[in-house]
């Protein structure tokens, strides 16, 4: 396992160092808490073994620094200290430490603390899971190519820019963001269940086929409300439970299922039927050219307050160079003939 020791002292640093080598684990050294926070950044780390007293940024303000980051993973922090008092102990959770270990270091206390902190992390094989099954359902439908990679980077980013907003940001945290991408690639569970003959018909949808094809919003939902009955205390599968049923409901009220309107949709939904609509419209598919980001920009724009919360509308304009690199980016190589006779429905 990697290890970021985070440590001002040489001499502490290096009997550290020794320990973990011993143990196998490999170990990359930071001298202060901004100098550790480059390197979470940069080198993909996910164990932060960290002083207290440090000069230029100490253990706490890194606990703090790192929960209030997304690095895409879970950071997990053991504090090592020589305070031993119960409010400094609690300050040092309120900031966000998983761990303590106090000075002088047992080697033997610090194997056993990693071991724990593999199991912590070893939970986030849950999220690749999770993503193999909705690749799975994705993979019925050909013309979505890597449609949950991108559209999930997109999702991430708008969130990220409505954290931003004051009023939001008590809501929409880093642990927020981080439950919302990894819950958005499940929106279209549900088309497990629309039979082959309407989910890759080659030409327009009927009325009746396209009645069908709306219920892999509910089929998806309800797939999910029985795994939330068996766990019912996990809020990631109460927010891709929403996301599911509600990704094409409309501001306006004139979505399906259900025809929620305004903020009776879910925020997680809201925000992510912008990431949706936008990928589908700069992919190609079989009935249709890429649009460009400009063209697909204009198209979300126009219909803001009628479609979409005109609040993720904006954060999206907000975002739009941003927004721009990342899907020149992810563009998909070649291009699929234009077909506008079918109708894109999904």
């Amino acid at each position: 396992m990697d290890v970021l020791v985070v440590e001002d002292d040489p001499v502490a640093a290096e009997f550290l160092r020794a320990v973990l080598a011993e143990g196998g684990h490999r170990v990359t050294a930071a001298g202060n808490g901004r100098q550790a926070l480059g390197l979470l950044r940069r080198a993909g780390l996910a164990v932060v073994l960290s002083d207290w007293e440090m000069p230029v940024m100490d253990g706490l303000e890194l606990c703090r620094a790192v929960r209030q980051e997304d690095f895409g993973r879970y950071v997990y922090v053991i504090l090592v200290t020589a305070r031993r008092g119960r409010s400094q102990l609690l300050e040092g959770l309120s900031a966000g430490a998983d761990e303590f270990m106090f000075k002088p270091v047992a080697p033997e206390e610090l194997v056993v603390r990693l071991r724990t902190a593999e199991r912590i992390l070893s939970l986030e094989t849950r999220d690749l899971a999770i993503f193999a099954v909705a690749k799975l359902a994705e993979s019925r439908d050909p013309e979505t190519g890597a449609h949950l990679e991108r559209v999930r980077c997109y999702a991430r980013m708008l969130a990220v820019g409505m954290a931003a907003r004051p009023h939001h940001a008590a809501v929409i945290t880093p642990e927020y963001v981080r439950m919302f991408y990894a819950a958005t690639p499940l929106h279209d569970i549900g088309k497990m269940s629309i039979p082959d003959h309407v989910l890759l018909k080659p030409d327009r949808l009927d009325d009746r086929e396209f009645e069908i094809m709306k219920t892999h919003t509910s089929a998806g939902a309800e797939t999910l409300e029985q795994a939330i009955r068996q766990y019912p205390e996990a809020a990631f599968l109460r927010m891709a439970r929403d996301i599911a049923a509600c990704h094409h409901e409309r501001y306006d009220g004139t979505g399906y299922p259900a025809g929620l309107a305004g903020r009776d949709i879910p925020l997680a939904a809201r925000i992510f039927s912008v990431a949706d609509v936008y990928d589908a419209l700069v992919s190609r598919r079989v009935y249709k050219r890429a649009f460009t980001h400009d063209v697909a920009r204009s198209i979300i724009v126009r219909g803001a307050g009628s479609q979409f919360n005109p609040e993720v509308v904006e954060v999206l304009v907000g975002l739009d160079e941003e927004l721009r690199s990342l899907q020149e980016r992810m563009d998909e190589d070649g291009e699929l003939p234009a077909a506008p006779w079918r109708a894109a429905v999904a």
